[in-house]
């Protein structure tokens, strides 16, 4: 007797997630609008250390970006 081959995945080979793919999913978990869907693919999709450096480098953007935009307006006032 021999085993059935197992069947290729309905979605064809998988890919290797891109940089592009890490930042578009830290960037909409980061502003909070993520569907279910695409969470939990991405969950088994991405590297979870690309996503924490991602988002470490994200916050460290948005964090010197507010404080320039406070410096601006403090400024400018």
């Amino acid at each position: 007797m021999t085993s059935p081959s197992p069947s290729p995945a309905p979605d064809g080979p998988r890919r290797k997630p891109t940089l592009w793919d890490t930042m578009k999913a830290v960037g909409w978990s980061f502003f909070g609008v993520r569907r279910n869907s695409a969470y939990k693919e991405d969950l088994g999709k991405l590297n979870p250390l690309h996503v924490i450096v991602v988002a470490f480098a994200a916050v460290i953007v948005f964090v010197v970006g507010l404080v320039l935009l406070v410096r601006h307006v403090v400024a400018s006032a």
